[in-house]
């Protein structure tokens, strides 16, 4: 098989990481070479947040250069134009329709661009845009937005939905797995 690439893009503390650990575990669970990076930028002061995963039969670099991602998982809207030079021709965005003022608009620098899902679609990107925080809000915690747009992932991707579920089982505490299964369907069914 091909080498695949997904990115998922955020801000700091919005759950990127046990996202890229719950797709981790879903691509080991099935047998490809899956390498993953974290890239930090100023997590701790909301700045970019990006991770990389590659999977296939052998990888040997998760570093996923501009046009060669099949995925990009957005967990903020900003977040998703910043990084859709990565997306491959026929690749697919998913993204929360979250909005985060980055440092230039809080300090009154500049101003939060306004019909970024529609300029996006303009390009002919196949994008899914979904309200993940109130899914999440739904499911009981607006921290599980990550897990809602997992339960979007996995419908542009070609893995049964038990290994999905078995892979939040993994990478979730018990005291918080009811709540991110419910996220999770939520976001699957959208």
């Amino acid at each position: 098989m091909e080498t695949k690439s997904i990115m998922i893009v955020g801000v700091g503390g919005q759950g990127s990481l046990l996202a890229s650990r719950i797709i981790g575990n879903v691509l080991l669970s099935q047998g490809f070479d899956v390498k993953v990076s974290e890239v930090h930028g100023m997590s701790q002061r909301g700045g970019s947040v990006v991770t990389y995963v590659k999977y296939g039969d052998k990888v040997y670099s998760p570093v996923i250069e501009k046009g060669e991602a099949d995925i990009i998982v957005s967990f903020e809207l900003l977040e998703a134009a910043r990084w859709i030079s990565y997306l491959k021709k026929g690749g697919h965005l998913i993204t929360s329709t979250q909005t985060l003022d980055p440092m230039p608009v809080i300090t009154g620098a500049a101003q939060y661009p306004e019909n970024i899902i529609e300029k996006i679609k303009n390009l002919g990107i196949d994008i899914i845009a979904a309200d993940a925080l109130a899914l999440a809000e739904e499911a009981g915690n607006a921290k599980a937005s990550n897990v809602v747009l997992m339960g979007l992932i996995a419908s542009k991707m070609s893995f049964d939905e038990s290994i999905w579920k078995e892979a939040i089982k993994n990478c979730v505490p018990e005291k918080f797995l009811e709540l991110n299964l419910k996220a999770f369907d939520l976001g699957k069914n959208i």
